[in-house]
């Protein structure tokens, strides 16, 4: 595991040509058990990932990642499961500088970066699930529901709310 995600795939950028490279993992059964835990699902019975880098520049990176992934969640209302299948592609370049190294005292709002501006690595080592496990974490349905479910809320029983102060307009007539 890498600073804490259930899933590494290390890749040194400094090998990369100028042809490229692509490079394709499937995740094992113990590595799904850890991003069902990692994601709050039920299951994740695939997760697949195809990514192809190319070095357009010395110290440039363009990474095409290609996600694909079987999840089983609880449906939000009857807790059965439901079954959901994620297929998404995204773009990340990075940028080497290997002076971030030596500039990480400098305060956080230094590093604060636009979304359009690569991102910056002061590493040639490079885990590529990283970016995968960001990305599939955003895909899940925050509400699964089972087809055909629909929540239904409790009927009020009481006609007129009881008034929250009524308990103390009966401590002063006591009074």
């Amino acid at each position: 595991m890498n600073n804490g995600l259930p899933l590494s795939h290390p890749y040194n950028l400094n090998r990369l040509g100028q042809a490229g490279d692509e490079v394709s993992f499937t995740a094992t059964e113990e590595d799904r058990a850890a991003l069902a835990r990692f994601a709050g699902v039920l299951r994740v019975d695939l997760f697949a990932a195809h990514v192809a880098l190319r070095k357009p520049a010395p110290n440039r990176f363009q990474l095409d990642f290609t996600l694909e992934a079987d999840i089983v969640q609880a449906c939000v209302v009857s807790l059965a499961e439901v079954a959901s299948h994620i297929e998404h592609r995204f773009s990340r370049e990075l940028h080497f500088d290997p002076a971030l190294q030596r500039a990480k005292d400098r305060p956080e709002e230094d590093f604060l970066q636009e979304d359009d501006k690569p991102e910056e690595i002061d590493s040639l080592h490079y885990d590529l699930a990283a970016p995968l496990i960001e990305e599939f974490v955003l895909a899940i349905d925050p509400y699964p529901r089972a087809p055909g479910v629909a929540f239904e809320a409790p009927q009020e029983t009481q006609d007129t709310p009881e008034n929250p102060f009524a308990v103390l307009k009966g401590l002063k007539s006591g009074l």
